[in-house]
C-alpha cells in the first residue's frame, strides 16, 4: 500500500489531547505506550529521550576519557607504538555490529537490543579496567565496542521514531546537553584517573573503564523503565551470509591498515588480507542482492540519491575525523607537554564548535525545512581547520590551536546531526533503522580505516623525524642541544640517557616510543628535537586529513534538497500499514 501524502510541512503534527486506551500513565514512571499512529506528546517524548540520554551518556564519556588518557594507559602497558590496536579493535566491532542493531531493531523492536548494547559495553568495561598489557586491553575493547555499536546508532533511530524530522531540533539541544558535559567530565575524569597511582588499590588508569559499570547499570534500569514505544513484527528472513561476509570484508582489510607497515604492502600476509577483504565485499554485494529487502543493507536503498550521497559523505567525514583527531591529544600531551586532563580541556573549543553548529544548523532547518546548505558550508569549515592543525608546530600557541579547534568542530557540527536527518528522512519508515545505522556504520568504519592508517602513518615515520631533528641539532655547534651536550653534568644524568646514547651511537638505540614518559625527564634542551620530530609527523597526518576532507567539500555538492516530513516514523509507518 503506498505511503499517504506528508501533511503540509507548515502544519505541524498535533498532539493528543488524551492518551491512547491501553496507555500506562507517566505519572506512574514508565512511559505511556500511544498507538502505533498516534503522535506522542512532549512529556511523552522527553520521558523517552532520558532513557536514551542515558545510554548515549556512556558512549559519550567512553570516548572523551579514553582519549585523554591513552598515553598513560600506553607507558604503563608498555605499548604506545601499538596503542591504533586498542582504538582499532573498538572500532572494527562496533563498525560492524551497528547495522546488525538497526536491522534486528526494525524487525524486532529497539527495546530489547537497546538493552543489550548497554550490557555488552558494561561487561566489556569491566574485563578492560583488567587488562594486563595491550593486546589483552584490545581485545577486550573488540568486546566493549559489540555494545557501543547499539548506543549511538539505536538512539538516534529511536529519535527517528517518535519525532518528526521538522520538530526534531526542539530537542536536540538535550543531546547536546549529554555530549557537552561528557566533553567536560570525560578530560577532568580521565585526567584525574591517569593522574592517580591507585585507587582503592587499583591503578589509577584502570578506573577510565571501570566507572563504566555503575554508570551502565544505572543506564539499564532507567532504560528499562522508560524506554516503551509500540512494534509491529513482520515477516522476515535473518541475512545470517550477510553479516558473516561484511566481518569477512572489514576485519582483514582493517587489520592490513594496522599492520601494513610492520608487515610490508606487498608482503604475503598483506595480499592476502586483500584478496580475503575483496572476497568478502564480493560475497556481501551478492548475498545483499539475494535476501533482498531482509538484507542488512538493501541494495535497493543504494539506488536512493540522498541515501548514497549521504553514506559517502559520512564514510569520507569519519575518515578525516577520526584519523586527524586520533593524533590532536598526543600533540597536546607529547609535543605540548600537557597532562591528560589538560589536553582535554583544551578540546573544549572542538566541542563547543560541535554543539554551536548542531543548534544553529537544527533551529535553521526546523524553521525552513531545507538542509542541504549545511554539509556544504561545514565541509569548508571542517577541511579548514584539519588544513590549519598541519601548520602547527613546537611553537604554536594554545589560542590558535583553539581556534582551529573551533573551526573544525564547527563544521563537524554542521554536518553530523544534518546527514543523518536526511538519510532518515529519504527511506521509508520500516527502514528507520537501517538508514540510520548506516549512518553511523559508514561514518565508523571511515573512522576506523582512518584511524588505523593515520596513526601507521605517525608511528611509521616519528623515529626517522626525531633522528633527524636530532642530527640536525647535534650538527650545529652553537645550537642548544649540542652546548647540552658539552654539559658533563648533563651528559651523567640518567634521565638523559636515551638521547645521549643516540648521539653517541649514532644509531636509534637507546630510544624508545613505546613509553614517552622519558620526555618529561629529559633536559629541555635534549627534548626539543625529539618533539620537532613528533610535530613533524603530527603536520603529515593532519595534512592527509586535510586531502582527505577535500574530498567531503566535492561530494556535498551532490547531496539532494528533500522536503522534510512532519510525521514521525511511527505515524508514517502506521500510516502506511
Amino acid at each position: 500500500m503506498p505511503t499517504p501524502t506528508p501533511p503540509d510541512p507548515d502544519q505541524p503534527a498535533r498532539e493528543p489531547a488524551e492518551p491512547n486506551h491501553g496507555q500506562v500513565m507517566a505519572d506512574a514512571g514508565t512511559t505511556p505506550e500511544p498507538g502505533a499512529g498516534a503522535a506522542l506528546t512532549h512529556r511523552q517524548i522527553v520521558v523517552i529521550i532520558s532513557g536514551l540520554m542515558m545510554g548515549m551518556l556512556l558512549a559519550a564519556l567512553d570516548l572523551t576519557i579514553v582519549s585523554t588518557s591513552i598515553r598513560t594507559i600506553s607507558d604503563d602497558l608498555d605499548g604506545l607504538s601499538v596503542q591504533a590496536w586498542v582504538t582499532t579493535a573498538y572500532l572494527i566491532t562496533s563498525t560492524i555490529s551497528t547495522p546488525l542493531y538497526g536491522k534486528l531493531s526494525d524487525l524486532y523492536g529497539r527495546r530489547p537490543f537497546f538493552l543489550t548494547a548497554i550490557s555488552l559495553f558494561v561487561v566489556g568495561s569491566a574485563l578492560c579496567g583488567f587488562a594486563q598489557d595491550m593486546y589483552q586491553l584490545a581485545a577486550f575493547r573488540a568486546f566493549q565496542g559489540l555494545g557501543a555499536g547499539g548506543l549511538f546508532s539505536l538512539a538516534l533511530a529511536i529519535v527517528g521514531d517518535i519525532v518528526p524530522p521538522r520538530e526534531r531540533a526542539r530537542y536536540q539541544g538535550y543531546f547536546l546537553a549529554v555530549f557537552g558535559s561528557s566533553s567536560v567530565l570525560g578530560p577532568l575524569v580521565g585526567g584525574f584517573f591517569a593522574g592517580a597511582d591507585t585507587i582503592l588499590w587499583v591503578s589509577g588508569w584502570r578506573w577510565v573503564f571501570l566507572i563504566n559499570v555503575p554508570i551502565g547499570i544505572i543506564a539499564l534500569v532507567v532504560v528499562a523503565r522508560v524506554l516503551h514505544i509500540p512494534h509491529t513484527r513482520r515477516d522476515h528472513r535473518i541475512d545470517v551470509l550477510g553479516a558473516v561476509s561484511l566481518t569477512l570484508m572489514l576485519v582483514p582489510l582493517l587489520t592490513v591498515a594496522e599492520q601494513g607497515r610492520e608487515w610490508g604492502w606487498g608482503s604475503a600476509g598483506s595480499i592476502t588480507c586483500f584478496v580475503v577483504g575483496v572476497t568478502g565485499f564480493v560475497l556481501f554485494l551478492w548475498a545483499e542482492r539475494r535476501i533482498g529487502d531482509d538484507a542488512l543493507l538493501p541494495i535497493r536503498l543504494l539506488g536512493n540519491k540522498t541515501f548514497t550521497v549521504g553514506s559517502t559523505l559520512n564514510f569520507i567525514i569519519g575518515m578525516g575525523m577520526f584519523g586527524g583527531l586520533a593524533a590532536l591529544p598526543l600533540y597536546l600531551q607529547i609535543v605540548k607537554g600537557h597532562t591528560p586532563t589538560e589536553s582535554g580541556l583544551l578540546m573544549l573549543p572542538l566541542t563547543a564548535g560541535m554543539m554551536s553548529g548542531s543548534i544553529v544548523s537544527g533551529q535553521f532547518i526546523s524553521r525552513t525545512g531545507r538542509y542541504r546548505i549545511f554539509p556544504i558550508a561545514g565541509s569548508v569549515l571542517f577541511t579548514t581547520g584539519m588544513f590549519l592543525y598541519s601548520t602547527m608546530d613546537v611553537d604554536t600557541s594554545l589560542v590558535v590551536v583553539g581556534c582551529f579547534a573551533l573551526i573544525f568542530g564547527l563544521g563537524l557540527g554542521f554536518n553530523m546531526q544534518t546527514l543523518v536527518l536526511a538519510m532518515q528522512n529519504s527511506v521509508p519508515p520500516r527502514d528507520m533503522g537501517v538508514a540510520t545505522s548506516s549512518a553511523t556504520f559508514f561514518r565508523q568504519m571511515g573512522g576506523t580505516l582512518g584511524t588505523a592508517v593515520f596513526l601507521s602513518v605517525l608511528f611509521g615515520s616519528v623515529v626517522g623525524n626525531i633522528s633527524d631533528e636530532i642530527a640536525r641539532a647535534a650538527a650545529d655547534p652553537g645550537s642548544a642541544f649540542s652546548r647540552a651536550l658539552a654539559d658533563p653534568a648533563v651528559v651523567a644524568d640518567p634521565d638523559n640517557a636515551p638521547i645521549v646514547n643516540l648521539v653517541k651511537n649514532g644509531t636509534g638505540g637507546g630510544i624508545s616510543i613505546d613509553d614517552s614518559s622519558f620526555l618529561g625527564r629529559l633536559d629541555p634542551a635534549l627534548a626539543r628535537p625529539v618533539l620537532e620530530g613528533f610535530a613533524d609527523s603530527m603536520h603529515l597526518v593532519f595534512l592527509i586529513g586535510a586531502g582527505v576532507l577535500v574530498l567531503a567539500f566535492l561530494f556535498s555538492w551532490f547531496l539532494p534538497e528533500e522536503q522534510l516530513r512532519t510525521q514521525s516514523g511511527l505515524q508514517a509507518r502506521a500510516a502506511a500499514e
